[in-house]
């Protein structure tokens, strides 16, 4: 698990820079099933290159004795001194008004329901983004990146390659309501990107577009 970024910045870990497990996307994907026991692996990639990867059994038999068993290795980084770790982590659910469940994981250290444990680079336990005190990206970017960033992330959602000025495709079958919001709400980022490069490059040296 180590060497899958630098974990830190301005002495706070960033969530895009540590293993992350979603058990509500563990669900969707049926790598987790409410009413089963299911074993399997996780992995995780950054930059392109393989990050992580670990075994788990995600025991739902019980609603109310379910748990997630994560098994994976650390690698001291100065050492390279490697220790496996076994970590039982307790899950829970909630009633939505819809109805149905919805189920949490409970931090190892603060004991809080979230949806998402971290394991930044150094940690030797899963546990919550308040507990590691992680940041996201987006609260470290400086304020002219941040359309962009957001940009960039609605193409990703629509299965599109990012970059400003790169066009949108609806996906198949996605309702064209649906798109047309995604659509209206690329164009107002594109003009804000337009508008903080133009910003940019004037206090560059005053080149207009």
């Amino acid at each position: 698990m180590g060497g899958y970024g630098s974990g830190q910045r301005d002495g706070r870990p960033l969530a895009n820079e540590a293993l992350t497990i979603d058990i509500a996307w563990m669900i969707r994907q049926g790598m987790a099933v409410p009413g089963q026991s299911v074993i399997g692996s996780l992995s995780w990639t950054c930059r392109g290159e393989s990050s992580g990867r670990i075994g788990y059994e995600c025991d739902m038999r019980d609603p109310e004795d379910a748990v997630l068993i994560l098994r994976f290795d650390t690698i001291r980084r100065w050492t390279g001194e490697k220790k496996s770790h076994v970590q039982t982590v307790p899950l829970t659910y909630t009633r939505p008004h819809f109805g149905g469940k919805r189920w949490w994981m409970l931090c190892p250290f603060t004991a809080e329901r979230v949806g998402k444990l971290y394991c930044p680079a150094g940690a030797e336990k899963f546990a919550s983004r308040k507990a590691y005190g992680i940041a996201y990206y987006s609260q470290r970017i400086a304020d002219h990146e941040k359309p962009f960033e957001a940009l960039f992330e609605l193409q990703k959602r629509l299965g599109c390659e990012p970059g400003w000025e790169r066009p949108i495709r609806r996906p198949k079958g996605m309702w064209r309501k649906t798109f047309a919001e995604y659509e209206r709400r690329y164009w107002e980022l594109d003009a804000r990107c337009g508008a903080a490069m133009a910003a940019q490059m004037d206090r560059l040296g005053g080149i207009n577009f």
